[in-house]
């Protein structure tokens, strides 16, 4: 598979103290390569998540909501090439066979031990593999965290990874992120696979304060394709080895550091999975203004892009603004035809509802024959305000869904 044109580097991501990853191949697919992850965490880390929203979900996000409330977390198991969803008690007896050979080795609890599935739904995820892939990657060496981002993929086309640092007091907390994701993707919590791996040490309340706000802001204003996965998770763990005092709360000394480090470092992880978007060839940024709230501006930023006409046109380099409008239209969020204006690159094509008489779309064509594309819509009803992300489609998308269990 060729890699994104829009593909980012992985950056040099530090290690985390008490957490460590290792790899090792179950062969839940006909590929050679590793596809089994496999991170212990040393006791005391806490842990906060966001899970999908699909109704049909698999077992690891059924069990994972549950473990997530506890607030601990001594391991993670990362399964790739099977999502082991939509495979009934057979599925749930897979993730809990995992949980407790991890938890023997550990000697910790199941519930502390959490499991991701990526890959094909219908399958049951075979035990057998399973405990063979446990057995080996026990045995295995430490790795690091870009082997363990390349064994956590599916169809993605290049490795993704983000760092974060902020000083919290005097203590300077690191932050090592990797996350998987290219298609069936659309903000409904979560979308992609997502670990982010800190020094920390933060209260497990205030971790899910933080992931949960910075995933409104980041994970849950992206999309590629409107679909939302059966399986995907987000997860963040804090080790609280950094050595700082305890973050309980949003008054404690380096609290709105941490929120920041962690906010920026799902921003990074979310923008990586737009830009490998099944078949992109241009990443879209929308940023809507003037809505009446800001719930409403994002909802009006994901209806444009989500729109297969915007999409294709944007595609086509093609500075069709009406499509826009049709998209702004049939959102269902509160909007004024006169009041609306449109842009594409820093330059407005239409204002307050008609286009402008001096409009040169020579500027517009050449913005939209690079990479980074930018859309701006004001909505003239309010403060409200969202940016979401999103990718072109092209054929590649097609060709790459059209053959994917083959």
């Amino acid at each position: 598979m060729d890699i994104s044109p829009l593909a980012r580097p992985f950056p040099e991501l530090p290690a985390i103290a008490g957490a460590v990853p290792r790899i090792a191949r179950a062969g839940y697919k006909n590929w050679g390569r590793c596809d089994l992850t496999f991170v212990t965490l040393d006791p005391g880390t806490s842990v906060a998540g966001v899970f999908t929203k699909n109704v049909c979900c698999s077992s690891e996000v059924e069990l994972g909501r549950d473990q997530v409330t506890l607030g601990r977390a001594r391991a993670l198991v990362v399964n790739a090439g099977n999502s082991n969803a939509f495979t009934g008690y057979r599925g749930r007896e897979a993730v809990e066979t995992i949980m407790a050979e991890v938890a023997a080795h550990l000697d910790c609890e199941p519930s502390d031990v959490f499991v991701s599935s990526t890959g094909v739904i219908g399958v049951p995820l075979p035990q057998d593999k399973a405990r063979e892939g446990l057995a080996r990657v026990f045995a295995a060496e430490p790795c690091s965290w870009q082997q363990a981002a390349e064994t956590i993929g599916t169809t993605d086309t290049f490795t993704k990874g983000a760092h974060a640092s902020a000083m919290v007091g005097d203590t300077r907390v690191e932050f090592s992120a990797i996350i998987k994701g290219s298609g069936m993707i659309a903000p409904d919590m979560a979308t992609m696979l997502g670990y982010v791996f800190t020094d920390a040490n933060v209260a497990p309340a205030f971790l899910q304060q933080c992931l949960s706000a910075a995933n409104e802001a980041t994970f849950s204003c992206i999309t590629v394709d409107g679909d939302t996965s059966t399986s995907d998770t987000v997860l963040a763990f804090a080790t609280g080895k950094a050595g700082n005092a305890e973050i309980t709360g949003p008054d404690s000394p380096g609290a709105d550091a941490f929120a920041a480090a962690l906010h920026d470092v799902c921003r990074q992880l979310a923008h990586l999975v737009v830009r490998d978007g099944e078949g992109a060839q241009k990443f879209i940024e929308i940023a809507v203004t003037g809505a009446k709230s800001d719930d409403s501006a994002r909802r009006v930023g994901l209806a444009i892009a989500n729109s297969p006409l915007v999409k294709t046109a944007i595609a086509g380099e093609d500075a069709n603004w009406g499509r826009v409008v049709m998209a702004v239209g049939k959102a269902g969020e509160p909007a004024d035809r006169d009041r609306l204006s449109i842009g594409f690159g820093g330059v407005w094509t239409a204002r307050d509802g008609q286009p402008l008489a001096d409009y040169d779309e020579a500027p517009v064509a050449a913005h939209l024959k690079g990479q980074d594309i930018r859309i701006d819509v004001d909505l003239g009803l309010g403060g409200g305000r969202a940016t979401v992300w999103t990718c072109d489609l092209t054929h590649g998308y097609i060709t790459i869904n059209a053959d994917y269990r083959t």
